[in-house]
C-alpha cells in the first residue's frame, strides 16, 4: 500500500510565486534578496495556516542557494537546496519554541550560532511559535538577536504577536501575513483537485474555503476529509452532508416566506434544522449572514464583499431584487437581537420561532393598508399624535382616512413633534372634505398588555437605553385605552416623552389594535418622609416602610422578621 502524505505537506509551496494569499510579502522579501539588504531578524506574525513558516523556509533556502533565478526564487537543484529538501541541511535550523522554550534551549542556540554554514552564506535560524518563550528565555536571547554574528540570520514566526515583549520586537522586521481569502482558497483547491484527478463542483470548494476561515492549511485538512467521503467526485451535497453545514437552500427558502408573510412555513423549516441535528444559534447566525450578503448585493460597489460561488452570487443576487433594503435592515435588527438574547433567554426555541413570526410580518400590515386605500381610492391618510408635558404625560394615536383626494388639495405633511392645538386647527381648515372612518378599538386584558410589553422590550433590543427603562416598568391597564408605566425620575420622564413616546404608541396600537390607546408616563415616588417629619428609631422607619409599601409587612411576616 501507497504512503499517504497530507495534502498539506504534499503541495507546500517550495517557491514564492507559488504562496497564496501573501504576493506583498514574497515580493518584498525578494527584493531584499536581490538588492542584497538582508536584516539579521525577521518576524512573521498572523493567523495559523497562512504560509509564515513556509515563507520562512522559501526566504532561509533562497539567500543560501548557490543559483538563485533571476527573480531571486530557488532553483531547487544546487547542493545547498536538496540538503535542504532532504531534511539534512546544516545551514538551516528549524526550533519549536512550544517544546524548547527554557533558557538552557536558547544558551544552547547561542552556542550554535557561533558555527559558520557548511554551504552557503547564512545560517539561517527558524524558530517557530516564538511567543511561548518564557520570560527569562526571551531575556537571554536579547543580546544575541541583536548583535548576531555576520552569518546568522533569525526568522521568528508566530500567531500571537501580542505576547512577545517589546524589546524583541524593536529589533525584527515584522511581516504581517493576512487570512486568505475565499476565492484564492478555492482557486488552489480547485488546481489541487485537477492534480489528484477529482471532480469538484465549485460551490463544493467554496465551502471548504468558507469552512476553512482563511487558513490554507486547514482548506488542505478539510479537503482531504471531504475526498476520502466523496471519492473521486466532490458535490455541494456531499460537502455540507460531511461538514455538517447548513444548506443555503434553507436561507434562500425562509427569505421566500419572510417576503410572501407565510410565518407558519418558516416554523416548519426551522423544526426540520432542528431535527437535522444543527444548533439554533448557529442557524440565526446564518441567518443574519445571509440577510447581510443579500444587503451587499444591493449595489454593485459591495459586490466584492460577496464570498460564495458563482451559481450562489446568482441567487443571492436575484433574491436582494425582491428584497428591498427596508425589509433587509429591519430582518438584521431582529436577528441580531435574537442572537444577543438567546444565551439569556430561558425558552431560546421560543426566541427564535418569535422573531421568525415577526421577520415574516414585516410589511405586512402595510400592504393591509395599501390594499385598504385602493379599494377606497383613498391613498392619503393623517397620524395624529398629541403629547402633554405635564406629570403623568398623555400621548395619544388617531388614525383618519381621506375618502376623495380628487376633490380636495393635499394636505401638508404633519411634523413628528406637534401640539394639540396646531393638529386641531390644520384639522378643522379640511375636516368638511374628510369622512373620519371608523377607529379600531380592539379591548385587551392585563395579561395581553403585559404579553405584548414584553414583545415591545425585544423590539427596541437595538436601543439599550430605552429597552432598560421599558424592561424595569411594569405597565399597567388604568383604563380600557389608558396604559400607565413608570420610569426612575424626571429627567428619563422627560427623555421618554419627547423622543420615544410616539414609537412606543404606534407599536402598542398596532400590536394591540387598537387605535385609541393613550400612554401615562410617571414618575416612581421617591422613598422620602414628610420634610417635617425626621425618623431615627429602626421602628419609625419600618412603620414607615409598611405605609409605604405594604408588601414590607407580608415580607416580615412571612420571614418571621423583627427589628431590634
Amino acid at each position: 500500500m501507497e504512503h499517504f502524505v497530507v495534502s498539506a505537506r504534499k503541495y507546500r509551496p517550495l517557491t514564492f510565486e507559488t504562496v497564496v494569499g501573501q504576493g506583498n510579502i514574497g515580493v518584498t522579501l525578494k527584493n531584499a534578496i536581490k538588492r542584497e539588504q538582508l536584516a539579521h531578524a525577521y518576524l512573521f506574525c498572523g493567523p495559523r495556516g497562512v504560509g509564515k513558516t513556509t515563507c520562512a523556509r522559501i526566504f532561509a533556502k533562497t539567500i543560501n542557494c548557490l543559483n538563485p533565478s533571476t527573480d531571486m526564487e530557488p532553483c531547487g537543484e544546487c547542493e545547498s537546496c536538496r540538503s535542504f529538501a532532504e531534511n539534512r541541511s546544516y545551514s538551516i535550523h528549524e526550533l519549536d519554541a512550544a517544546s524548547n522554550n527554557s533558557v538552557d534551549d536558547i544558551r544552547l542556540l547561542n552556542e550554535k550560532v557561533r558555527v559558520p554554514p557548511q554551504i552557503g552564506k547564512y545560517s539561517v535560524y527558524i524558530i517557530d511559535e516564538v511567543h511561548m518563550l518564557s520570560a527569562s528565555a526571551f531575556n537571554a536571547f536579547l543580546k544575541t538577536l541583536e548583535e548576531p554574528p555576520a552569518h546568522a540570520i533569525f526568522i521568528l514566526a508566530t500567531t500571537e504577536k501580542h505576547k512577545i515583549i517589546p524589546t524583541i520586537l524593536s529589533r525584527c522586521q515584522i511581516y504581517d501575513f493576512s487570512r486568505i481569502s475565499v476565492p484564492d482558497i478555492a482557486k488552489h483547491l480547485q488546481e489541487i483537485a485537477a492534480k489528484e484527478g477529482v471532480q469538484a463542483e465549485s460551490a463544493a470548494l467554496n465551502v471548504i474555503a468558507q469552512k476553512a476561515d482563511g487558513a490554507m492549511r486547514d482548506a488542505l485538512s478539510i479537503y482531504d476529509q471531504v475526498v476520502a467521503f466523496c471519492g473521486n467526485t466532490i458535490t455541494y451535497f456531499g460537502v455540507i452532508e460531511n461538514l455538517n453545514v447548513l444548506d443555503y437552500e434553507y436561507y434562500f427558502k425562509l427569505t421566500e416566506h419572510f417576503l410572501e408573510h407565510r410565518f407558519a412555513d418558516t416554523l416548519l423549516i426551522f423544526d426540520e434544522v432542528l431535527v437535522k441535528g444543527f444548533d439554533a444559534q448557529y442557524f440565526i447566525a446564518g441567518l443574519s449572514n445571509h440577510f447581510r450578503d443579500l444587503m451587499v448585493c444591493k449595489d454593485p460597489r459591495t459586490l466584492s464583499l460577496l464570498e460564495v460561488g458563482d451559481v450562489i452570487a446568482e441567487r443571492y443576487k436575484n433574491q436582494a431584487v425582491q428584497a428591498s433594503s427596508e425589509f433587509l435592515l429591519e430582518a438584521l435588527q431582529l436577528t441580531n437581537a435574537c442572537e444577543m438574547n438567546y444565551k439569556s433567554s430561558g425558552n431560546p426555541r421560543l426566541l427564535i420561532e418569535l422573531t421568525l413570526v415577526r421577520l415574516s410580518n414585516i410589511g405586512a400590515e402595510k400592504k393591509n393598508d395599501d390594499s385598504e386605500v385602493e379599494e377606497e381610492e383613498a391613498p392619503a391618510k393623517i397620524v395624529e399624535t398629541t403629547e402633554e408635558n405635564a406629570s403623568g404625560a398623555i400621548v395619544s394615536a388617531k388614525v383618519s382616512k381621506m375618502v376623495n383626494e380628487s376633490v380636495q388639495p393635499a394636505i401638508p405633511a404633519v411634523p413628528k413633534s406637534f401640539s394639540l392645538k396646531e393638529a386641531m386647527a390644520k384639522q378643522s381648515v379640511i375636516e368638511e372634505k374628510i369622512v373620519e372612518q371608523p377607529q379600531e378599538s380592539r379591548p385587551f386584558t392585563q395579561e395581553q398588555l403585559v404579553a405584548i410589553w414584553n414583545e415591545l422590550v425585544l423590539h427596541v433590543a437595538n436601543k439599550p437605553r430605552l429597552a432598560n427603562a421599558l424592561r424595569n416598568a411594569a405597565p399597567l391597564l388604568k383604563d380600557t385605552a389608558v396604559i400607565s408605566f413608570s420610569v426612575m425620575n424626571k429627567n428619563q420622564q422627560e427623555w421618554m416623552q419627547k423622543n420615544m413616546a410616539e414609537e412606543i404608541l404606534n407599536f402598542l396600537s398596532k400590536a394591540l389594535h387598537n387605535d385609541s390607546l393613550q400612554l401615562e408616563v410617571t414618575v416612581e415616588e421617591e422613598l422620602q418622609p414628610d420634610s417635617e417629619t425626621q425618623l431615627y428609631m429602626p421602628t419609625e422607619k419600618l412603620r414607615f416602610l409598611v405605609e409605604k409599601y405594604p408588601q414590607v409587612q407580608e415580607l416580615k411576616k412571612k420571614l418571621q422578621l423583627d427589628v431590634k
